[in-house]
């Protein structure tokens, strides 16, 4: 249990950036060089390496080598344990909102 927590602390850290969030989107579509992504910003080399190395922690992207070149791809099995934990929370809160709805119409009534 501690262990998912921390995946989940690491996630949501990770995704707290839109940079980062941006990173994910643009290797959702392909897989990507450092070099290419980094292209698309105006941030050092090193920069956009701690931003991968922080995705790369908590499990949102996957690194392989080419060659000379470090490949990054989407990895989307980390994001379904992110989804997961927010369904919980968007279900106790349509619980909630249900319940007071039926609340209100009874005090309407």
């Amino acid at each position: 249990m501690v262990e998912y927590i921390l995946n989940l602390n690491s996630i949501f850290g990770a995704l707290s950036d839109p940079t980062r969030r941006d990173i994910l989107s643009r290797v959702g579509d392909k897989e990507l060089s450092i070099s290419e992504i980094a292209k698309f910003y105006q941030l050092t080399f090193a920069a956009i390496s701690k931003h991968l190395n922080v995705l790369e922690k908590a499990h949102l992207i996957l690194k392989r080598r080419q060659g000379k070149q470090q490949l990054v791809q989407l990895a989307p099995a980390a994001l379904k344990d992110a989804s997961e934990y927010l369904k919980h929370y968007e279900s106790l809160w349509n619980d909630r909102l249900d319940s007071l709805e039926q609340y209100l119409e009874a005090i309407q009534k």
